[in-house]
């Protein structure tokens, strides 16, 4: 097992780890499924700022895979790096440095390569058999890398695992079957299908509720739908949903 790099302590990790008893906070925290016990990995992807708030995420003692850049967010966190993972064309030498001296497992990969670095994470993130994969990733930055990573997130080769985001203050779960999601009376909620149609859409607890429905990719159909209460829950027979939670700044 490698090592894990300790990030900064009295650092922006742990002030949001002091404000977490501030209801305002509670939109970072991702439970777990009820009645669900998981091994969680996290992955720190690469590109725009993370809020400090996002550590109240991020289970204790969860290994931490870093892409690229994502090892400088990481640390910044106060998260105990596994694994990074990259090109390392955007990390800062000083992480890069720190993390091989502590005995972090280094994967380098050429700059002329078939995968983006969030693509190499969560391969590794795989290959450490978790019930669950949690990305980390700030919002912002080239509009084709934030669309091929959401597409990404629901590839055929995550499917054995769940798989969510927080992209800035918004959520991505990805849905295959069954999944209850958690919410906030009056938050918005879209559904969207990916990797061909999504047959069989069920909700429950949503405002405007789908019974049985196919949704097309390419379908504005499950754009803006609201949650009644704290909870939802989402059924898909066939197909792939990627269901988001847009955030404050919707």
């Amino acid at each position: 097992m490698p090592q894990a790099l300790r990030g900064a302590r009295g650092s922006r990790a742990e002030r949001a780890v002091a404000s977490a008893a501030d209801p305002r906070n509670l939109i970072w925290v991702m439970p777990a499924e009820e009645g669900v016990s998981e091994r969680v990995v996290v992955v720190v992807s690469g590109g725009e700022a993370l809020n400090p708030q996002v550590a109240l995420a991020v289970p204790a003692g969860a290994p931490v895979v870093a892409a690229d850049s994502g090892l400088d967010s990481a640390l910044a966190l106060g998260l105990d790096v596994t694994v990074a993972t990259g090109d390392f064309d955007s990390a800062s030498p000083e992480s890069v440095a720190a993390a091989e001296a502590s005995g972090v497992r280094i994967e380098r990969h050429p700059a002329e390569k078939d995968a983006t670095d969030l693509e190499l994470a969560l391969d590794a993130a795989v290959s450490m058999t978790p019930d669950r994969i949690l990305v980390l990733a700030g919002r912002g930055g080239r509009l084709d890398h934030e669309l091929s990573a959401l597409l990404l997130l629901a590839s055929e080769r995550y499917s054995a695992m769940h798989v969510d985001a927080l992209v800035g203050d918004a959520r991505v779960y990805v849905i295959r079957g069954e999944r209850e999601l958690a919410g906030r009376p009056g938050e918005l909620l879209t559904l969207v299908a990916v990797n061909g149609p999504a047959v069989g859409v069920t909700t429950n607890g949503l405002e405007y509720p789908l019974r049985g429905e196919t949704l097309e990719p390419g379908s504005s159909r499950g754009v803006s739908n609201v949650f009644e209460g704290d909870a939802a829950r989402v059924t898909v027979e066939t197909g792939v949903l990627l269901a988001i939670r847009p955030g404050e700044s919707a």
